[in-house]
């Protein structure tokens, strides 16, 4: 009796030591669903790190991006983990808000990282967040509406197949919109989309000089372009579907095509969730013949704020997610085709996942395409393909991408859309000291 006491006294107070010692980590991410499976295979870790506990703030995109940019730059201290982009990584490393990753472990291989992703998230030589994964953008579309149409979809179409293929595969009467193209307002939502695709049509947001540009031609032709398209042959409330909305519609079977983010390929060609999973096909992102494709380059990562207390339980967390063995993770729980994409270069080597994932060539070739330095056909004094690397970016952006979609729901014309447009740059600009 006294030994079973004795022995009870000293796990109780080997609980009490250990709850003691237990972290706590709170990590914020986007509801995008890699994140939400990510939450789901966590056992892992923390049957691994039994002394490290993990609290999940999940949010909607434009959502996450204004808090954890509210909290980093006020030093509120709320997250220990932040999943940011390749946007925000090197300007907030260069201001000192974030911590570099030099403690991912000995088995973590770094240099596995795909060149032109592990570049967007580099400062100094020294890594600032672990992409968790990595995107460009291409077309997805109906095999079964383009034989039906009559059209065979080019491995790299134009804008004006595009239009052509949108509006045979338009069947109002069946549900059915040619295409699928992202409307909500947002610097990572609809602009991101409209700028890489201005990058085709020769469009760039600011001259060698800084000077704003939505009053040259370029920039006319590319959203005029994208409104007819999208009236013709858009969802209805388009002005309202960014990511998660386009994908529902496309899972749902009404969407001929949807381009964006290639990430999206296993979701629409998961059977579990896809009602047109074996019908998919998948193209490079357009082109107008001008040399430029309306690819991104993009990678969701995680990233530990500068202000955390718990930068080491933090750092084994995002290890964890970033690592080789967490893509054999869900390739054992889900298939390999549901890995995260987009990181790593063995995993396009991997016999395994290029048999289970037909889009993994397509996306490979889209990630290498993307150059961040050279975004569009005339020189530019930013970095950055579907966005501007400039702090000033993130609200003017979003003060765009409000205009012009109110522009597609019909509220504004394309004409003074770009006039507030311009007004709004020149505003931003000159305040920022960039012109004068």
């Amino acid at each position: 009796m006294k030994l079973r006491t004795l022995t009870l006294g000293l796990l109780s107070a080997s609980a009490l030591a250990f709850a003691a010692h237990a972290e706590s980590i709170t990590i914020a991410t986007v509801n995008n669903g890699d994140m939400v499976r990510m939450q789901k295979l966590t056992d892992d870790f923390t049957k691994a790190n039994p002394d490290i506990q993990l609290n999940w703030v999940t949010l909607e995109e434009n959502v996450l991006r204004e808090r954890v940019t509210t909290d980093i730059a006020t030093k509120g201290g709320q997250y220990d983990v932040m999943t940011i982009g390749t946007y925000e990584v090197p300007i907030w490393a260069k201001q000192s808000w974030l911590l570099p990753l030099d403690k991912l472990g000995d088995d973590y291989d770094v240099k596995d990282i795909i060149p032109a992703i592990a570049g967007g998230l580099t400062v100094d030589g020294k890594l600032y967040a672990a992409p968790f994964y990595g995107e460009s953008s291409f077309v997805m579309y109906r095999k079964d509406l383009m034989d039906k149409a009559g059209l065979k979809m080019p491995d790299a179409p134009t804008w004006d197949f595009i239009k052509q293929a949108a509006d045979k595969m338009t069947d109002r009467a069946n549900g059915v919109n040619g295409v699928c193209l992202r409307g909500k307002a947002g610097w990572g939502e609809n602009m991101a989309f409209l700028t890489a695709m201005s990058n085709s049509f020769g469009a760039r947001w600011f001259d060698e000089n800084w000077k704003p540009q939505f009053d040259q031609p370029e920039w006319k032709k590319t959203l005029q372009f994208y409104v007819d398209l999208m009236k013709a042959d858009g969802p209805e409330g388009a002005s309202s579907n960014g990511f998660n909305e386009n994908l529902a519609l496309f899972q749902q079977g009404k969407c001929g095509m949807w381009i964006d983010a290639t990430v999206a390929a296993s979701f629409v060609s998961d059977p579990k969730n896809s009602t047109v999973a074996d019908k998919v096909g998948y193209a490079l992102a357009p082109d107008n013949g001008l040399g430029k494709r309306g690819n991104w380059l993009w990678a969701w990562s995680l990233a530990i704020p500068a202000g955390t207390k718990k930068a080491d339980a933090a750092e084994k967390f995002v290890s964890w997610a970033t690592s080789k063995h967490y893509a054999e993770l869900v390739a054992s729980k889900e298939g390999w085709a549901n890995v995260p994409p987009g990181t790593r270069s063995s995993l396009y080597a991997n016999p395994e996942y290029q048999k289970a994932a037909p889009f993994a060539k397509m996306t490979l070739e889209s990630i290498n395409a993307a150059d961040p330095t050279h975004p569009t056909v005339k020189p530019v004094p930013y970095v950055g393909v579907q966005f501007v690397a400039i702090p000033e970016f993130q609200g003017l952006g979003t003060t765009v991408g409000q205009l012009f979609s109110a522009a597609l729901a019909g509220q504004s014309s394309v004409d003074d859309a770009l006039k507030q447009a311009q007004d709004a740059a020149t505003a931003t600009m000159t305040e920022g000291g960039y012109i004068k």
